[in-house]
Order: C-alpha cells, then structure tokens, then sequence
C-alpha cells in the first residue's frame, strides 16, 4: 500500500528546490541566486502510487520574494517517461518530479474542470456552458518560456501559471471579457483551476479550446525570413516567395480589432496631467535597473533617456485602456480564419500592478514592431558580424513593420506612426527589457535588443 503524502515530504521537496527551480525554462528568478524555498501550501490531487501534488511556494532571492505553483509526481519504482531535468533530488524514498510530462497523472486535472470539483484548497470549474470531454490525456508544449501548458486530446489546452499573482489573473480576465463582445481573435476560455494565496483569491491554471491547426506567428515569420536571407539573388523582400507582408497585414488588422473589443468590454479612460510624467518614471527605472547589470547599455542610457524625456510633453490622442501588455509574435496563431492572439497575462516581470494598469494601446504596436526585429536578426545569433545580412535582416523587418502598421491603421482608423515620439519611447523601453530578459536568461541574443537600440537611437522620430 502507498504512503501518503506528509509535510515531512513536501519539507524535503521544498529542500531540494533552490538548485532546481534555475534549471526550468518557466522560472523567472534566473537573474538571481535562490536563496530560499519554503512551502505555503500544498494539495494531494491524486492519492496513490503515483501521486499528483500541488505545491505552492515562496521563493525568496534576496530580498525579492514570489510565489511561484508545482506539479509535481511521487513514484516508488523510478522517473517515468519525462525529461531528466524533471527529477528533483529528494535524495530518500520515492522519486519526486515535475510531473507536467506525466500523461497518467495529469489527465485528471481535465476531469476535475469537467466535474467542477473542489479538491483540497484547489476549485476546478468549467465556463458557463462548457461541455468538455473528459478521459483525454496530456502533453505539454515544449517552447513556452514563463508558464506551462498542457494539451488535450488535441481539444484543450489547460495554461498552468507558474509565477502567481493574488486576483484573479488578467490572462483571464481579459478572454472572459472578450469572449462576451464576441472577439473572433481569441481561443474560447472553457474553465479554469483556481484557489487562495494568503488572504487573496488567485487563479493557478486556465483552461481553453486548443487550434491543432494554427501555426505560431513566430515560426511563419522566421521561416519567411530564412527565406529571405538564403536567396543568391538579393530580391527585395516583397519580390521573393514566402513573402511574409500580407500577414503582417491581417495582423495589425487583428491587434487593431482586439484593441477595439477590450476597450468595448472593458471601457477606457482619459490620460490625466501626469500619466505620461509617471511613465516614464517607470521607463527611466527600468533603464537605471538594466544598465547596472548590462555594461553594453550603458553608452546608449543618455540617448534613451532623452527620448525618455521627449514623451513627457506628448499629447496623447487615444484614450487609456487594457492592453496586452507583451504583445509579439510567440503571442499570436494563425489559423484558417485569421490570426488569433494569445496570453494576455503582460510581462512576466511586470508587477501586478503594472500589469493591469490601463495604457496606450500604442504599447503592443511597439511590442509587435520589436518582435518583427527579433525575427528578422534570429538568423544573425552567434554568427561573424556581416554588415550585407545584417542589411537584409533590416530590410525584412523594415518590410514587415510597414505592413503591419498598414493594417492596424487601416482597422483601427488612426496611424500609430502619427505618434511616432511615443511610439519610438515605448520601442525603446520594451528593448531594454529585452536586454536585461536576455542578460539573464540567453546572453548570445543580447545583441537582438542592443542592435536594435543603437538604430532607434540614429532615426528620427
């Protein structure tokens, strides 16, 4: 007969933690040492041999500390069919793991959204009028960066979100909202795993209809420019097959539509006298943060303060409201009709706070415009510098920006490159964000944002 699951047990996990959390992909803490990991709460989800744990810890770096939730498996006869780097070193007794690439575990979280279970402290509800199809099992996607999600049956797609945030979160929020004007640009929410953190609600996991169809905008665009970067011939972008414009068309048609139904379910707000004062306080922290970490930032701090300082006597024309908040090209798929956007949670090291702040929507403009330059100098990573492909890849972005830009004022009846001195500062925080994300967590793609940095420095707004 199994054991059951103890404190005791859930302790040692906890112990094992600090040298583990650093070694996956979601953990966002990869800039700083763990130096603590204490257990806040935790859940048998399924009792037995194997056992499915919910766990939520505190992880503490310094003087920084965040909740972050596991899913972890117990098994007496060894590491099941998952990734090495599952295993966690709890050095007695059964093998424990990050059990999200466990198919006979985790199909019994679908079941439990089905059913509208509570287990423990853990409430699974199914959306009003969900019916879901229950006895499917899981495997995770593999390229996703701060959360994990799990795909059922080629039906569902179940987001677990690692790093927690008390409320519940803004990924779905905003799809609820969405989903009640009838957006055609997002995934239908269909339940959702929730619970407390302290005194606060949170929600750990969303569950939604998954597009087996779709293929990822990023995989589109960085085919398109493998394409492009391989012809012998020196075509412009547009002359050469595989042309990626007219997509990047449809999409700023999407995001222009997508910006319209939030402000429609969501409502909007007139800027006050010191919103953009307030900004850019925001932005010049940012940069004071990520240059002391990033030497290479730091020729370039003077030229992006000033254009910092030129946003602040802006007027702004559009009204405040929800936006996406991390808006690129890993956020959106297409499908056969049209492009979808994806995860609406903003940036994994924004604060709650300034995640569900109101905020130009010219602020994923700027985010979708930098992911074009990501696509376009991806090939370029790790390579000999070569001023006539770094050329091509200015080329292919430039080509795309313009499309995009294109459709977005063509859907949403306004240019956002008629407000080009904000534009240009919201590029430039979003590229230093990009710097300090790559400084800790790729620093061959450092160069990506820098790049890009010291070309926005050199146009004119």
């Amino acid at each position: 007969m199994s054991q059951p699951v103890t404190q005791h047990d859930v302790d040692q996990v906890a112990a094992a933690l600090p040298g583990w959390l650093p070694s996956q992909r979601w953990f966002g803490g990869k800039d700083r040492e763990v130096t603590s990991v204490r257990a806040l709460d935790w859940t048998v989800v399924e009792d037995g041999d194997p056992a499915l744990v919910h766990l939520v810890v505190e992880v503490g770096q310094d003087d920084r500390t965040e909740p972050y939730q596991l899913l972890l498996g117990r098994r007496s006869d060894g590491l099941p069919d998952v990734p090495a780097t599952a295993a966690i070193g709890v050095e007695d007794g059964p093998v424990w793991y990050e059990a999200s690439g466990d198919a006979d575990l985790t199909g019994v979280l679908l079941d439990h959204v089905a059913a509208g279970d509570v287990v423990g402290d853990l409430r699974f509800e199914p959306e009003p009028g969900a019916e879901l199809v229950t006895g499917l099992r899981a495997h995770p996607i593999t390229s996703e960066q701060s959360n994990t999600s799990l795909v059922y049956g080629g039906q569902y797609i179940l987001k677990l979100f690692r790093r927690l945030t008390p409320g519940t979160n803004k990924d779905l929020v905003l799809h609820r909202a969405l989903r009640e004007v009838g957006s055609s640009h997002v995934a239908e929410p269909l339940g959702a795993i929730s619970g407390t953190l302290g005194d606060d609600e949170v929600t750990f996991a969303m569950l939604q209809r998954f597009l087996p169809d779709a293929a990822d905008g990023w995989v589109m665009a960085t085919t398109s420019v493998r394409d492009y970067m391989a012809d012998d011939a020196g075509l412009p972008p547009g002359d050469l097959g595989g042309d990626f414009a007219g997509e990047a068309y449809r999409l700023g048609r999407a995001v222009a539509d997508v910006h319209a139904d939030l402000a429609r379910a969501l409502g909007t707000e007139t800027a006050a006298g010191d919103d953009l004062a307030r900004t850019v306080e925001a932005m010049e922290r940012r940069l004071d943060r990520v240059a002391a970490a990033v030497p290479a930032l730091r020729e370039h701090t003077d030229g992006i303060r000033d254009a910092f300082h030129a946003v602040v006597d802006v007027e702004l024309r559009l009204p405040l409201q929800p936006v996406h908040g991390d808006l690129h090209l890993g956020q959106v798929l297409r499908t056969v009709s049209g492009w979808l956007v994806l995860d609406f949670e903003g940036e994994p090291a924004a604060s709650l706070a300034e995640r569900s702040a109101l905020r130009s929507p010219l602020r994923d403009v700027a985010g979708m415009l930098r992911s074009f330059d990501y696509a376009a100098h991806q090939l370029l990573v790790g390579q000999p510098h070569d001023d006539a492909r770094r050329e091509r890849a200015d080329a292919w972005a430039v080509h795309n920006r313009t499309a995009f830009c294109d459709g977005y004022a063509k859907a949403a009846g306004h240019d956002p490159r008629d407000e080009a001195v904000l534009l240009r500062g919201l590029e430039l925080d979003k590229a230093v964000y990009e710097v300090g994300y790559e400084h800790a967590n790729r620093p061959d793609w450092t160069d990506v944002p820098l790049g890009s940095i010291a070309r926005i420095l050199t146009e004119e707004a």
